[in-house]
């Protein structure tokens, strides 16, 4: 399993997005966006996802180079267009928008319509934390079928359904944020599973006739198995609730068989209210009360003495700062995966090797 540096994985994706049509700025956005998941610990959603992305522009699901449309603009409210282009760059572009009506009108309601795979989706709650403001995000998706469960079903009926939650940094501690699928796991996390010939823990998966299995292979088979809801019917309700916030007040529809896709793309919807804390608190007592708060909880004794209490975008961290000095591990089946994609592109193997910095 190969282990490659950051720079040089970006160096890859980046070029074999522009090989692949993408123009500007966008396949940096792109590339940074999948590499910095990996140096995040989040493979699941990291540079294993781009051959997905390549496929997807060869068979015309996604579209390059798309610029978001205004759908609707009534000030702090807002609707846009995501066209199906690249997540990294829609994302990006439709969260500038929100920060500024969020700076002029204190909040800003902003509803995403079927952009192509939107990926982590802490990287836009970050975004938003960068500025100053607090951020909610819901997402569903649709074009094609569903990958998790309902409580007491056996079969699939909708996606991984997103939510994430994120708070700025204050001069004491860096950005607060939970981002999370309402799934047992995120689809990627049981690719990578499979793909490093891996079981999954049980509680996780059931096969095509609801019955419990630790097999990754239930989710790339037809009929399919299906992912379970994290937490059971609580889990359940939170991926109900983002499905009809992504999917209803977006106007991107919600996942059932007439919103799928022959292709089976990956197109999502994404309700996200951003905001300015300041509006709220002053800002002295939104850092004091922050940082009291956080001390207060990581205080806890821990049960055990090799596991201190966290608090989300801990264990980000500490990932980020090891890959970021090891390098990022690519299991061998994405490594395949990855030279084909370049090879596709008419990136020869020797020319994506050189970039990768392996020989």
């Amino acid at each position: 399993m190969p282990t490659i540096r950051h720079e040089n994985l970006r160096a890859v994706a980046r070029a074999i997005c522009a090989a692949a049509g993408s123009k500007g700025d966008e396949p940096a956005d792109v590339a940074g966006n999948l590499v910095h998941a990996n140096l995040t610990g989040h493979d699941s959603h990291g540079i294993g996802m781009l051959p997905r992305y390549i496929r997807a522009v060869q068979e015309g699901e996604l579209r390059p180079n798309a610029k978001i449309d205004l759908l609707v603009d009534m000030g702090a409210m807002l609707v846009v267009d995501g066209k199906a282009g690249y997540g990294q760059s829609i994302g990006r572009q439709a969260m500038e928008v929100a920060i500024e009506r969020a700076r002029e009108h204190g909040v800003c309601v902003m509803a995403v319509r079927r952009s192509f795979h939107l990926c982590r989706i802490g990287a836009w709650g970050e975004q938003c934390a960068a500025a100053g403001l607090v951020s909610i995000h819901y997402v569903n998706v649709v074009g094609h079928p569903g990958l998790v469960a309902p409580w007491r079903g056996s079969d699939a009926r909708f996606a991984t359904n997103p939510y994430c939650i994120t708070m700025p940094a204050t001069g004491a501690n860096p950005v607060t944020q939970l981002d999370m699928a309402t799934s047992t796991v995120a689809h990627g996390k049981v690719r990578v599973a499979r793909n490093k010939g891996e079981r999954m823990a049980p509680g996780i998966l059931i096969d095509n006739r609801g019955r419990p299995t630790d097999d990754p292979n239930v989710m790339f088979e037809r009929p399919m198995g299906a992912i379970l809801p994290i937490g059971e019917h609580k889990g359940y309700g939170m991926a109900l609730m983002s499905e009809m916030m992504a999917g209803v007040l977006s106007g991107g529809g919600t996942c059932r068989p007439e919103t799928d896709h022959e292709q089976d793309t990956i197109l999502n919807n994404m309700l996200s209210i951003v905001f300015d804390p300041a509006r709220l608190v002053e800002p002295g007592f939104y850092n004091a009360e922050m940082d009291a708060t956080i001390a207060h909880v990581k205080a806890s004794p821990p049960a055990d003495p090799a596991l201190p209490v966290l608090i989300p975008g801990d264990p980000e961290r500490a990932t980020h700062a090891e890959r970021s000095r090891d390098g990022i591990p690519v299991d061998d089946e994405t490594w395949r995966e990855l030279e084909a994609a370049a090879a596709s592109v008419g990136i020869e193997v020797a020319e994506f090797r050189r970039m990768a910095g392996v020989n």
